[in-house]
């Protein structure tokens, strides 16, 4: 069955998205937040001059299995002729559920080559590269982006008309601009501005951290969606927990730490095997041990054992034994 974007906003409920995040968005943790609830996922966001290079790494970022469906691949880069060639190829040798722009990302690294929020900087090139997306690809293309490039240059509403203009068929705002980077509120007014503004659906995003969260920035917002991200590193539930609020259903609370653990070492047997160096992947793991043994009793002398490991095994012994000393203390 093709899968239509459109469709996902059509339904009585509010359609959840987990937001494309480097070293975080990767397959098996899209495949649990799925589980968890999420309606749709975006893959991390992935160079299109290293798409159109043949880039080996790069290609590991563009895999995906079907039970990921539906699902986006983000693209970010400063030129639209490039933009539209990795959206072309990306099409064809990927078949994802549509093409997703990047004008987020504050990343130094990326701004610096006018990737990402750098594009902000210039609006007549963020509707160029998105016209181009459009016109290479027969998929829905969709974008998320800042707010502006810094205070002076803050316009969502300039912004979403010209991605609206240019062909997309959806746009996430996170109302910071890069020049906020992650600190502060994000300022949900803006989500309403844009929503108000647009025709095409408009997904929220920023500072969704509980289930209650959701629920006030569709209320505050009138959003057609809401999209999440560092709300669930450590706490895929968070899906299940929004979709509860937003149902008007009781909220479930965060699962005790032996399923929280149970959840965790599931994660990272997937990502283990997904990663091909079992080394390498678990090593590349610890931020989300980090993650999940955040807030627990004793959590500080926990991580920094489990910033050292380098297998699951050690992964393993370690959470068991941090139970059994917390189950012992307990009697």
């Amino acid at each position: 069955m093709t899968f239509s974007l459109l469709s996902v906003f059509e339904g009585s409920t509010i359609p959840l998205f987990l937001a494309p995040q480097a070293g975080v968005s990767e397959s098996p943790f899209r495949r649990l937040c799925r589980e968890y609830g999420a309606d749709v996922v975006v893959s991390e966001f992935v160079s299109a001059a290293g798409i159109c290079r043949g880039n080996e790494r790069t290609g590991k970022y563009l895999r995906f299995d079907d039970d990921e469906r539906p699902i986006g691949i983000q693209i970010f880069g400063s030129e639209a002729a490039v933009m539209a060639d990795a959206a072309a190829y990306v099409t064809e040798a990927y078949t994802p559920d549509f093409v997703d722009i990047n004008f987020g990302c504050p990343v130094k690294k990326v701004v610096k080559k006018n990737g990402g929020s750098g594009c902000l900087r210039d609006l007549e090139l963020v509707e160029t590269i998105t016209r181009a997306v459009v016109d290479s690809t027969d998929l829905p293309v969709t974008v998320k982006t800042r707010s502006g490039f810094s205070e002076a240059t803050r316009d969502p509403v300039e912004i979403g008309l010209r991605i609206q203009e240019a062909g997309a068929r959806m746009i996430t705002l996170h109302p910071r601009t890069r020049a906020d980077m992650y600190g502060g509120e994000a300022r949900w007014s803006e989500i309403r501005a844009l929503t108000e503004a647009l025709e095409i659906p408009v997904v929220g995003n920023g500072d969704i951290r509980t289930g209650e969260d959701a629920l006030r920035m569709w209320r505050e917002t009138g959003c057609h969606g809401i999209m999440m991200a560092r709300g669930t590193h450590g706490a895929p539930w968070l899906f299940r927990q929004a979709r509860a609020a937003l149902n008007g259903e009781t909220v479930p609370p965060d699962p005790d730490i032996r399923e929280r653990f149970r959840v965790c070492l599931r994660h990272a047997r997937n990502a283990i095997e997904y990663g091909g160096d079992p080394k390498k992947a678990a090593i590349g793991f610890r931020k989300h041990l980090g993650w999940y043994t955040k807030g627990i009793a004793g959590g500080k002398r926990l991580r920094m054992e489990l910033f050292q490991v380098t297998s699951l095994r050690e992964m393993e012994e370690l959470l068991a034994g941090y139970l059994e000393r917390s189950s012992a203390t307990a009697l």
